[in-house]
């Protein structure tokens, strides 16, 4: 999930960070979190525009997923993970803010077949 939602931000060309959380900065539910953060020249931040978390059996206890392997009589948790792709308002301001050019604002090569043009201006 951490490989895909960078390929994302890699596709857009955007200025990005990974950021893997502290104990304290978690969900007590979560093992394991990384936020995808993009530069915000407006703000002069950092943003997070994507999480991505390993919830390991906390989540499938409460629901009661389970599965056995081959040949087993005993039943196993599953463990869970947990991914948004791209925050789209953040994602919409980020390619506008750090895409200015005196032309006007370029965009990424990626999104040109879904937009028809490659410059707002």
């Amino acid at each position: 999930m951490v490989s895909h939602v960078e390929s994302l931000l890699v596709r857009l060309e955007l200025p990005y960070r990974i950021v893997r959380l502290c104990g304290g900065d978690m969900s007590f539910t979560s093992a394991m979190t990384y936020d995808f953060e993009v530069w915000s020249a407006a703000q002069q931040r950092w943003l997070e525009v994507s999480s991505t978390s390993n919830f390991e059996a906390f989540q499938a206890n409460r629901l009661k997923c389970r599965f056995r392997e081959k040949g087993a009589k005993q039943t196993t948790l599953c463990h869970t993970l947990n991914g948004s792709a791209l925050a789209l308002p953040r994602i919409v301001a980020a390619l506008l803010e750090n895409n200015q050019t005196p032309e006007g604002i370029m965009i990424p090569a990626a999104l040109v077949p879904y937009t028809g043009f490659e410059m707002i201006n």
